[in-house]
This record gives C-alpha cells, structure tokens and sequence, in this order.
C-alpha cells in the first residue's frame, strides 16, 4: 500500500491510527464525518495522554509520602524511582476512567440475522478492589440473546477491560458490563457472570486462600425466562 506525507492529518487507515499520513484508498476515501470522528478520537487520546502527565508529580509525591509514613527511607538505592513507577502503574491499573464504550466498539456492530445465544466465556479480568486498593482477580462470562445485530467478539472482553480498569467492586463491575451491552446492542437480553478471588480476603482480614465471590447479572430474557439463564448457566459452568 503506498502511502502520501501531508502535514495536517492525523486519522484512521483501514483500522491503524496514521499520523501526518495520508493513505491512499484508506483515509482519502473515508467519509467526511469519518475522517472527523477518527481525528477527534486522536486529539482526545493525546489530551488524555496529557492530562495522564501533567498529574504524574502529583501522584509521584503522595507515594513518596506513604512510603516515608510507612518508615522507609525514599533516598535508598531500591526505592529511588518507586513513587514514579508506582504512579505510573496506577494510571495504567485506572486507565478505564478514560474510555468509554463507544470508543472501543468503533463501528463493530453489524446487522446480521442471528437471535440464538452467543457467549464468550473465560474473559481474564483484574481489577482494584475500591476499599482496599488491591487486586481482585478472575473470569468473566457474558452471552447476549442478539436482536438482529451481533458485535465483535473481541468488543466484549475490550468492555470488560474498560470497566474492570477503574476503582471498583465486582457486583458493580458485574452490572456495568451488562448494561454497557444492553445498551449498545439492544438485544433480547444480557448475562454476565463473574468468579474473582479477593486479595482483601486472602492477604489481609480473614486470610481465607481459597475464596471465591461470584456476581451475576440478568437482563431482558435471561430474567424473565428460567430456560434461557439455566443455558446460559449450563454452558459457562466450569469442567
């Protein structure tokens, strides 16, 4: 594929951001409103990206004040770049703050004549227990009963990803999910289940290894029809 140099163009080409390029038959042949979509999602990204920067002192300064209250000494060798990397870190553990469901479907919804079950099981999800600020950890399960229109099934872990990457505890996480596809879908109806161990329960408090919390939410029929969530159930229980 040949390529042009411009100076004013930052856009999408067949799917790639492309920056100060133009892409014959990619971009130059995109719509208008395209076009301003895709270099809107840029200019947002990189003000993001800014925002993300600009606030990294801030955050580096309040992990050198926990680890000095923790009694540890910021100067040595080993803990010289720790407020900064852990800092960073956050960021990326919260980057969910700063998506939202549309930005990931990116015209990933297509009609298609399809009303039988759909389910993608055994989604990795991490995320950070809101009280605590460490880790729960798990699987997320999630079907839909499509209404004419299917997304792409790599959309639905992306959402998770989306949610998952925030402050949060997992009964919320579990109905942020299926509400977002709802949403966005419309479909008959919407099942999302998710089996997570808690670092607050097994590093600290009760200290219980082995436990697992599961959520799960129903929407449309797999509420309203028994049959319709106990296939949804059968098919995502575990071996």
């Amino acid at each position: 594929m040949e390529y042009q140099k411009v100076t004013d163009v930052s856009a999408m080409c067949n799917g790639n951001i492309v920056s100060e390029l133009n892409c014959r038959n990619g971009f130059a042949e995109l719509s208008i409103e395209t076009k301003k979509v895709a270099v809107q999602r840029i200019n947002e990204t990189s003000r993001k990206e800014a925002e993300d920067e600009s606030r990294l002192p801030i955050l580096e300064a309040a992990y050198t004040t926990i680890l000095k209250g923790l009694g540890e000494n910021t100067d040595r060798q080993g803990l010289l770049r720790t407020p900064l990397r852990a800092a960073k870190a956050m960021q990326f553990l919260t980057k969910g703050y700063h998506e939202t469901i549309y930005d990931v479907l990116n015209d990933a919804i297509f009609d298609e004549d399809h009303e039988e079950l759909v389910i993608v099981k055994d989604i990795d999800m991490f995320s950070l227990c809101e009280h605590h600020l460490v880790p729960f950890f798990g699987k997320v399960h999630i079907g839909y009963l499509p209404n004419k229109k299917v997304v792409g099934l790599s959309k639905l872990a992306r959402i998770v990803e989306i949610y998952s990457r925030r402050l949060q505890v997992q009964e919320r996480l579990t109905k942020q999910i299926a509400t977002a596809i709802s949403e966005a879908l419309q479909p008959a109806g919407v099942a999302v289940v998710i089996e997570a161990a808690h670092m607050c329960m097994v590093m600290r408090g009760v200290q219980k290894m082995n436990s697992r919390t599961v959520t799960s939410a129903m929407l449309g029929s797999f509420r309203e029809d028994p049959k319709t969530r106990e296939e949804f159930l059968a098919l995502t229980k575990s071996a």
